[in-house]
This record gives C-alpha cells, sequence and structure tokens, in this order.
C-alpha cells in the first residue's frame, strides 16, 4: 500500500518510525507539512528512513495532498499532528476521500513500552500550562531524590539526522544543537533544576538512551498530543478558560479519557460556571479519574509587579499558545492587567514573519507571540517590539526572552508555577502514592 503521512513535523516521523519503517507491505510516498514555517522542501534523511528508503522520503506542502493521491498512486493519507478542530479534521477526511484515499487516525499503539516507570504530562489544548506542571513534578522529583529523566515532545525543525537523538543537560546543549525559542521554552527548565530532557526525531532511540540514566521517564507531551511514551501514571490537563474543548478538538477527547488525574488548570482566574462545566465534563468522559482543581501563580521575577503600575507595556506571550492553540491572554498579560499597567496593542507594528503570522492567525490577541523557529523570526520578533511605543516589555515566555533578544525597552520577564488550592485534594498525596505503589 503507498501512503503518506499529513505532519508538522513531529508525530508524522515518530508515526513513521513505530508503524511503517520495516513493514514491507507499506511504501510511504511523502510527508506532507503545515503549521510550523519552512518545514516544507526537505527530505526525510535515509538515515532515519532506513534502507527501504534509499533516497530518504520528500516532505512536500499539504496543499500537494490531492496530487499525492491522483499522480503518485498514494492509497491512504495518516493524519499526525494535533490541536486541530474536529472540523479541520473532517476537511481533511473529505480531502482524501474525495480523491478515492483512505483517511486514519493512529492511537495508542504509537505509544512506546519502557523498562522504566513512566510519568506522563499531557493536555487538551496548547497552553493549559503543561510547562509549570512539568516543573512542579521536575521539583517533586528533586525532593524525593530520584534519578529521573525527561523526554520531551519533538520539536525537530533542523537537520532530521543530526536531530535524530538529542540530549539537554547544559545551557551549551542548547547553543550546540541550535535551539528555537519553542525548544529553549520546553528545555530550560529541565537545565535550571539540574535535569536531563531528550528529544529528538527518533524516539525508540531516544528511550532507551534515557531509561539508561533514570529510574523514572518523565514524558512531557507537546500540544495536546497523545504520547510518545505509554505512561504508568497518566496526568492530564483542561482549561476552564476554553470550556468545552475536549468536544471540539483532537485528540483532546482522548487524552481526557486516557487520565489518571486530571488536573482542571488555572482555576482561580476562571469562572466557577467554567470549572463546574469542566468538571462534569471529566467525569462524564472519565469517571475513574480523579479530579483535582489548581491554580497558576504568576510573579514578576526579580521585582514587585508595583513598577508597571501606570506605565505602557507590550505583552510577549508563548507563540503556539497564542497562535493554533486560540489564547487570546497568557501569564504575561494577566499580570500586567493585575499591575495596572496599559497594555499597548503591538499588532499595528508587526513586521515580516510576524506580519505573516498574524495573517495565518488574524484572531491573535492584542499581544506578540514569541515566534523563534529561525534567525529571521527572531528578527521579526526583535524589530516589531523595538516598533511598540512603550515604556516595558511584559515576557510571559517559559524563558529569558532578554537572553536571546535586546529590545530597546528593559524586558521584565513572568514566572508562573502550578500551586495547589485549599479545599482540594493534594496532588503531591496523590504522586506520593503512585510512588510508593510504583517501587519508587
Amino acid at each position: 500500500m503507498r501512503i503518506a503521512i499529513l505532519g508538522a513535523a513531529g508525530r508524522d516521523f515518530h508515526d513513521f518510525i513505530v508503524l511503517y519503517r520495516d513493514d514491507p507491505n507499506v511504501e510511504v510516498v511523502a510527508f506532507t507539512a503545515t503549521q510550523i514555517p519552512g518545514i516544507d522542501d526537505r527530505v526525510f534523511p535515509t538515515e532515519l528512513a532506513g534502507p527501504r528508503y534509499p533516497k530518504g522520503i520528500p516532505i512536500v506542502p499539504e496543499s500537494d495532498l490531492e496530487r499525492l493521491a491522483l499522480e503518485e498512486g498514494v492509497e491512504q493519507f495518516v493524519f499526525a499532528y494535533s490541536d486541530v478542530s474536529w472540523d479541520h479534521i473532517a476537511t481533511m477526511s473529505a480531502r482524501c476521500n474525495a480523491v478515492g484515499a483512505d483517511f486514519v487516525l493512529p492511537g495508542a499503539r504509537t505509544m512506546i513500552p519502557s523498562t522504566k516507570p513512566v510519568l506522563g504530562i499531557g493536555a487538551v489544548r496548547t497552553g493549559c500550562g503543561k510547562s509549570q506542571t512539568t516543573r512542579y513534578f521536575i521539583d517533586l522529583l528533586n525532593k524525593r531524590g530520584l534519578k529521573a529523566v525527561g523526554i520531551r515532545h519533538p520539536m525537530p525543525y533542523g537537520d532530521l539526522a543530526a536531530q535524530a537523538v538529542q540530549r539537554f543537560a547544559t545551557y551549551e546543549d542548547l547553543v550546540k544543537h541550535e535551539c528555537t525559542i519553542e525548544e529553549r521554552e520546553e528545555y530550560e527548565p529541565y537545565i535550571k533544576r539540574g535535569r536531563v530532557v531528550y528529544a529528538g526525531v527518533d524516539y525508540p532511540s531516544i528511550l532507551k538512551a534515557a531509561e539508561e540514566e533514570s529510574d523514572l521517564i518523565l514524558w512531557d507531551g507537546g500540544n495536546n498530543d497523545i504520547g510518545f511514551i505509554k505512561p504508568d501514571m497518566y496526568v492530564v490537563l483542561m482549561d476552564p478558560h476554553r470550556p468545552g474543548h475536549s468536544r471540539s478538538y483532537y485528540p483532546s477527547e482522548a487524552q481526557v479519557r486516557m487520565a489518571d488525574v486530571i488536573l482542571i488548570a488555572k482555576s482561580r482566574s476562571a469562572t466557577a460556571e467554567n470549572i463546574a462545566s469542566e468538571k462534569a465534563l471529566a467525569a462524564e468522559l472519565n469517571p475513574r479519574a480523579q479530579v483535582i482543581c489548581v491554580d497558576s501563580k504568576l510573579t514578576l521575577m526579580g521585582h514587585d509587579e508595583s513598577i508597571l503600575k501606570g506605565k505602557r507595556v507590550v505583552v510577549v506571550e508563548d507563540g503556539p499558545t497564542t497562535t493554533h492553540g486560540g489564547m487570546l491572554y497568557g501569564a504575561g498579560t494577566l499580570l500586567a492587567q493585575r499591575a495596572g499597567a496599559e497594555i499597548v496593542d503591538p499588532r499595528p507594528y508587526f513586521v515580516g514573519e510576524l506580519a505573516d503570522t498574524l495573517a495565518k492567525y488574524p484572531n491573535v490577541g492584542p499581544l506578540v507571540p514569541a515566534m523563534g523557529y529561525s534567525d529571521k523570526q527572531q528578527a521579526d520578533l526583535l524589530a516589531t517590539i523595538d516598533n511598540v511605543p512603550c515604556d516595558f516589555v511584559v515576557s510571559g515566555t517559559p524563558i529569558e526572552l532578554a537572553d536571546l533578544i535586546k529590545t530597546k525597552q528593559p524586558i521584565y520577564s513572568v514566572s508562573y508555577d502550578l500551586e495547589e488550592m485549599p479545599g482540594e485534594d493534594s496532588l503531591e498525596a496523590v504522586m506520593d502514592a503512585w510512588f510508593a505503589k510504583a517501587g519508587l
């Protein structure tokens, strides 16, 4: 059977490696690409594709879908990216079916079992709070003295062969692997806390390497995607600021149904009505899961937030959260509002690829998405911020933005940390019980 894999430089490569690379009954004709700028018109290298593909596998734009069926004889399209609406899934299926091809959604069989206990973190949308949850668990593991290694959902946007297995233990590793802003946001918390995190392309090899230096694997999911490593304890976040999205986005509902613990994130800043509706949905989809409301504690790092009162600020937020994640605000916006700052709308000042991003995602709120997939994007990010008439930059990204770009205005960073709430079950107690059960 001739197939093509519809992807965005992540799950598509994983699904190929674990499902199709060694299957003599399948020929993968192409990968298609979307969401991430500059990832199409490349080749998935033969070093990763294997001996059955001596010339590698072409990566082409998703707009080539019909051509692949009509001219290349593709009989089946495998959908392999996440955080899209069910309307999008239906449209993609219709496009495939209309040219005589099947449309396939692989499931949890793409999860690789581990020889070590696995704690997994997932969510129903980008921007639910996985990063702060990951930091919470790293700190908890450090407190218990457990030798844990993280494995992060992939972001391989460069030389795929060189990025097959990436190990990050120092800040020099971020430079060595030429990490984008998006990658730094996910890897730096591990390094800052003295932990190792792996990522890349070849997850069977990544898992093997991580197992050799750990007592426990921490699977750190991306977007709302199903995990690549099979978890023994799966913690999934729901977002009361986007109620009902578990039903309307793919593969959100599957995440909720697989969870052992469901966290209703950012609960203190959400309405009681939305929290109640998310609890009811969690109970309907997965009555066996333990549901706990948690919050995000916002702090202006190194400063009293009163420094922002009455000042004009431009807010920089996490890129994926505020683009395809659809959030109109993030941690930076919430803290700036709380501090009494005047938030300047930066959208009229967007230039270059930031302007292209706004055209693609016109519903972005009055903020700057921290897009930095390439040097050009980082340059456009800096130019955009410098264009905005303001006193300060407030950064709601998980990294020290000032280490990467030098703006005319001072940059103040917002930290956000998972915080347990009075009256809720203790997440730490739940995890302690699991650690004991797992013999850790």
